[in-house]
């Protein structure tokens, strides 16, 4: 678990994904393609978060990539059978802070780019398809590539994420195996509390209610 996520917060910053209001006209491996483009362009221009700052990476996330996840269709994936037992409440509790806690691995990793190149592969899909699965491989000096996907729905005329695959390896069920161990030890309330103070430790200020 520990493995894949560093692995995934290092090569994150293919994630920054972003669709025009023409999102149902333009495929979507051309779509990723071009906004990572732009994000890539944005960090190694801003000395800022080159040097650490996770703040000014976290404004990049929120302004590029957020309005472009479905984090409630990643959290019920990522929570799995257990999401049943959680109510209204406590759903909308889980999905604030799962996304929170994304929102500041992809930023951190924003601050750790160093010259990654990003492949992509030609899209695999049907025009009428609105479930695909956008392939990359990422290469830096002196390691092998990493295969990175990402999982996206059409909903409406647009597109949004809902599951990041690293080396084969989904991100989403990489977290449920996780999760159960916290449901089980503390119900619904315990694997909340643990996000939370998973939040706090990456970013204490930002994780205050």
């Amino acid at each position: 678990m520990k493995r894949i996520t560093s692995l995934f917060a290092a090569l994150i910053v293919g994630l920054g994904i972003q669709f025009s209001a023409a999102a149902n006209t333009v495929a979507p491996d051309v779509l990723v393609k071009s906004v990572s483009d732009d994000v890539i362009a944005i960090v190694r221009q801003d000395k800022a978060i080159q040097s650490g700052d996770t703040r000014k990476a976290v404004d990049l996330v929120e302004t590029k990539v957020l309005p472009y996840f479905d984090f409630a269709h990643m959290t019920r994936l990522a929570v799995g059978k257990d999401w049943k037992q959680a109510s209204g409440d406590q759903k909308t509790i889980l999905t604030q802070e799962f996304k929170t806690l994304l929102v500041r691995t992809y930023s951190n990793a924003l601050t750790k780019y160093r010259n990654q190149q990003i492949d992509f592969e030609p899209l695999k899909a049907k025009p009428e398809e609105t479930d695909v699965i956008v392939r990359t491989k990422v290469r830096q000096p002196g390691a092998k590539p990493v295969q990175i996907d990402y999982n996206l729905e059409k909903q409406g005329d647009n597109w949004k994420v809902y599951d990041v695959l690293v080396a084969g390896v989904s991100l989403v069920t990489n977290y449920r195996d996780e999760f159960g161990q916290e449901v089980r030890a503390g119900g619904i309330d315990g694997l909340i509390k643990s996000l939370k103070d998973k939040n706090k430790q990456i970013d204490p200020a930002a994780a205050k209610k």
